[in-house]
């Protein structure tokens, strides 16, 4: 399965990483008590960090909110899913814990301030790529029956003509949704500068410890950079 970004990212950031983790032979489930305090005390430490602050102008959040106004998507209606979990969680409420790999995900993402999902990939039949859409892609969202069709030029994570991520970072799918009895999954861990790719590598090291400990199996990360712009999960 190959995977790539398309040079239209890079060459508007060019510092732009994207961590994928690859997970396989894991087993999901409900999160035990250990795994949803790790999440409660992720949610405490972006409470402390950003609950005095404009979250819309703290440099992690700011880099995603220029990267939608260049696609034009207005960061006020289509926040990342880094900003739209901060601010969900500086107001006070908890996030629902989904699964295991879920809330892994959402640890890292709040323990970094970046943004961060779980993609199904043992559901996957195609290569996937993160490119600006075409406008002749189809997207369900989580939660929906109906198919969508992103805007022409809108950034998407694709499987083919399959729409997995709409916005970048904004909405999910239905297509490779990570449930309880999925076995392989991959995370994209995601950083704009400020974040460095040093940064990103250990949120991935963070991912991969704790998918070790809560879900076993075996994994491996790649990174996808200016220099390196296409990797092959085996």
């Amino acid at each position: 399965m190959k995977y790539a970004v398309a040079p239209e990212i890079f060459e508007q950031f060019p510092g732009y990483t994207r961590g994928v983790v690859v997970a396989r032979d894991v087993s999901n489930g409900d999160s035990p008590p250990e795994l949803l305090a790790l999440l409660r005390d992720a949610e405490d430490s972006v409470r402390q960090r950003l609950g005095d602050t404009n979250i819309a102008e703290h440099p992690r959040i700011a880099a995603w909110r220029e990267a939608y106004r260049w696609f034009g998507a207005r960061p006020s209606n289509f926040r990342s899913s880094i900003e739209a979990m901060a601010r969900r969680v500086v107001r006070g409420d908890e996030l629902p814990s989904i699964n295991r790999l879920v809330d892994i995900g959402n640890i890292v993402s709040m323990r970094h301030i970046v943004s961060a999902g779980c993609h199904a990939i043992d559901v996957a039949t195609g290569n996937f790529e993160l490119r600006p859409a075409t406008g002749d892609e189809r997207f369900v969202p989580l939660g929906g029956s109906e198919p969508e069709t992103p805007l022409p030029g809108e950034i998407v994570l694709v499987e083919g003509n399959i729409v997995l991520t709409r916005r970048w970072t904004w909405r999910q799918g239905t297509h490779t949704l990570t449930e309880a009895g999925s076995t392989a999954v991959e995370f994209n861990v995601d950083g704009l500068p400020p974040v460095t790719r040093d940064e990103i590598a250990g949120a991935c090291d963070e991912a991969e410890e704790l998918i070790a400990r809560f879900c076993g199996g075996r994994t491996e990360v790649q990174f996808l950079t200016m220099d390196n712009p296409s990797i092959t999960i085996a």
